[in-house]
């Protein structure tokens, strides 16, 4: 058994774009199991010119999520380096919806919660309607960097999670 093999597994609580099992797939190179949850004290925030979302903390909040299961320190380094340094891994309790148990996950929070390109809510299925496409298409660029930088860096690839500006009226 290598040593990887016995790493610890990692549970994340996903709330965005990871709900989707196309992504997931995508990111970690397999599905893991994916359980319904729900994350209390954070606010589900829309980010302005970008296809995803973020949390931050909100007394009142409640976020409908998965929580992806037995993640290998491999996999969570790269759901770390496709979310960015924008992005802090923090650990919470989230409520499974099927048997109401609590749990301690880790989840990925927005790093400045003053940040004024917070806004609104964001809505998993209008995502899926409208930018999921294009957001799967970014993920693939970015894992063949990932994979082969071929001296590019990260910020090139930041362009293709942004959504298009407004066209002029």
């Amino acid at each position: 058994m290598s040593s990887s093999d016995q790493s610890p597994s990692h549970n994340v609580f996903v709330y965005g774009s990871f709900q989707e099992p196309a992504v997931v797939k995508l990111i970690l190179e397999c599905v893991p199991v994916m359980v319904s949850a729900q994350l209390h004290g954070y606010h589900l925030y829309r980010l302005k010119g970008r296809l995803h979302p973020c949390i931050s903390p909100s007394e009142n909040g409640l976020i409908n999520g998965k929580i992806l299961s037995g993640l290998t320190d491999s996999q969570l380094e790269s759901l770390d380096m496709i979310e960015g340094t924008e992005y802090v891994r923090k650990t919470v309790e989230v409520v499974l919806t099927d048997t109401l148990e609590k749990k301690q996950v880790e989840t990925i929070v927005w790093a400045n919660k003053d940040d004024p390109n917070m806004y609104g809510e964001w809505d998993f299925e209008e995502w899926k309607r409208l930018h999921m496409e294009k957001f799967i298409k970014a993920a693939t660029k970015f894992m063949e960097w990932k994979k082969n930088p071929d001296g590019r860096s990260r910020e090139e690839f930041e362009k293709f999670v942004h959504d298009d500006p407004p066209a002029a009226a």
